[in-house]
């Protein structure tokens, strides 16, 4: 069994997270089974994409159901970007898309000078600078996080949700996913 599994939507940045995962010392996996969900050690949900056909496929192959089993049981898990906004209960991408509802909260469009937002900002209070790229922003309770004033890191339970890529974010995403994975 791997360390990791990262769950697969038919979308997202699975190579690069598997790359920066191995970086890290850990071996991981690429699949949207239920079971090996269920039971892995740790879960990365990946970013980029769409959320309605994340969701869809999420649905089509019972992974949404194993998250949600994941989440009641405790497992650790780590959402990227998209990741992060599909844990929530909703977005408005898409004309709307009912999503996890890990935790509580909503995604909303980005309003901002640039849509989207790309490119390395500071993460408050943790004083790293992390690559962006997203057009759309977490409206939540559980923020641990913030950059430019917006929600970039929700934890709640055994889920860490971050809107940056870590795996595209050289040093500072590696030692950031080097802790999260330090769990396995």
């Amino acid at each position: 069994m791997s360390d990791v599994v990262i769950v697969d939507y038919g979308a997202g940045n699975t190579r690069s997270v598997r790359a920066a995962i191995t970086h890290v010392g850990k071996s991981s996996e690429v699949s949207a089974d239920p079971k090996a969900i269920i039971e892995a050690p740790y879960v990365v949900l990946p970013g980029v994409g769409s959320a309605r056909s994340a969701m869809e496929h999420l649905n089509e192959t019972g992974a949404a159901e194993a998250l949600r089993q994941r989440y009641r049981d405790d497992g650790p898990t780590l959402g990227i970007c998209l990741g992060m906004q599909l844990a929530l209960e909703s977005s408005e991408e898409d004309g709307g898309v009912k999503c996890l509802g890990l935790l509580e909260g909503k995604v909303v469009r980005l309003e901002a000078e640039r849509v989207p937002r790309l490119g390395w900002a500071i993460v408050d209070p943790w004083g790293d600078a992390y690559y962006f790229a997203h057009s759309y922003v977490a409206e939540a309770p559980d923020v641990v996080a913030t950059s430019d004033g917006l929600t970039v890191a929700l934890r709640r339970g055994s889920f860490l949700g971050v809107q940056f890529h870590p795996e595209k974010s050289a040093d500072a995403g590696l030692n950031f996913l080097g802790q999260c994975l330090s769990l396995v």
